[in-house]
């Protein structure tokens, strides 16, 4: 077991959030794992020296009717059954964006309204058995953008939505009222945050705290720009998706996506393989990721979750898990320090296979 401590915590923008470096995601909860393993996970993510937990209101994912919200109620009542944690985690969710394709949120309604927000908000706190949420973000821009695949933004898509000074409007109300503790931003661009964070400056609003970004070896589109953004204006990277939904394990390296274990969640969810990390580039860009890992001596997992932890741009990597040897193997890899030279030969990598996963 890798002994480096996670007792340094970081700042998370100008707020005042401290967290530890990897945050618990858990998507997977309600879904994949069930309620009862779900709260043996997250015991144990606190027990190694993990304060920051991740949710959403959609998930878990992939999406259903029947899901909708299941990962913030199971959090709910392991924060119920344990009194004293909750002020020991800081705990992140997010609203959900305009609609895509999911009719039970919110009607499936194409604009995320100041009215959506407040009842998206406080449906959160409901499930979550809390008084307040740490962090608050917008889980995908409420406008449009080329997100979760498209490649180009097409302004011919443009149509009319709640304004971003609008927007941060509904969540001054939910700081004011003592609901939301700071505010943070999901798959969003170098545009957008620049959007945001002036508004808020020049009329007195809350100012985003965070960024929560795809940001791995098959997808480093936060380099190109939006790092830039972030360091100038004081907004930490919360980095998702480090393993590239498992591709960055090794685990379909042999067999490919459809032709793995039925248990993974690549072969058992179609969705996912319709989507940008089921393409063949990606398990191209993977497989060669893999290898020059285990040239130098780690595994798959390792390299790839030390390219996040040790990288300047991000404050937390967020990581998502279904038993407790995952978590452990990818809390074990902090203290993973690649050399310069195979940090060139990642690099050289994505020069030849630039971001499959964007």
């Amino acid at each position: 077991m890798n002994s480096m401590p996670l007792d340094t915590h970081v700042t998370l923008g100008h707020s005042d959030l401290r967290v530890s470096p990897i945050c618990l995601g858990t998507m997977t909860f309600g879904e994949q794992v069930d309620e009862l393993a779900s709260h043996a996970l997250l015991d144990h993510a606190v027990a190694r020296g993990l304060n920051f937990v991740d949710t959403a209101e959609m998930y878990a994912v992939p999406v259903r009717r029947e899901t909708y919200g299941a990962s913030e109620r199971i959090i709910g009542n392991w924060l119920a059954a344990r009194p004293g944690v909750r002020n020991k985690v800081v705990l992140a969710t997010k609203v959900a964006g305009p609609s895509r394709n999911a009719d039970w949120i919110r009607g499936g309604s194409a604009n995320l309204t100041p009215a959506a927000i407040g009842q998206a908000c406080d449906d959160s706190l409901a499930r979550l058995r809390t008084d307040v949420i740490d962090l608050y973000q917008i889980h995908w821009p409420n406008r449009n953008v080329p997100a979760f695949g498209p490649l180009y933004f097409d302004p011919k898509l443009d149509k009319e939505f709640t304004s971003i000074h609008a927007q941060l409007d509904a969540f001054a109300g939910l700081v004011k009222a003592g609901k939301v503790r700071h505010i943070g931003l999901s798959n969003e661009t170098p545009w957008g945050l620049s959007e945001f964070v002036r508004l808020a400056d020049a009329h007195g609003l809350p100012r985003v705290a965070t960024v929560q970004n795809t940001y791995t070896l098959v997808n480093r589109v936060p380099d190109n720009g939006l790092d830039e953004m972030m360091h100038g204006q004081g907004v930490s990277l919360l980095a998702y998706s480090p393993l590239a939904f498992g591709a960055l394990t090794g685990k379909y390296d042999a067999t490919g996506f459809t032709g793995a274990n039925e248990a993974q969640r690549m072969t058992r969810f179609e969705a996912f393989r319709k989507q940008r990390w089921g393409r063949p580039e990606v398990l191209e860009a993977a497989r060669q990721y893999n290898a020059l890992a285990r040239e130098h001596g780690l595994t798959p997992t390792q390299m790839a979750l030390a390219f996040c932890y040790t990288n300047w741009r991000v404050a937390s990597t967020i990581i998502g898990v279904t038993t407790l040897a995952q978590l452990d193997e990818n809390i074990d890899a902090w203290g993973t320090i690649l050399a310069p030279d195979l940090l060139a030969k990642i690099d050289a990598i994505r020069w030849a296979i630039r971001d499959p996963a964007q």
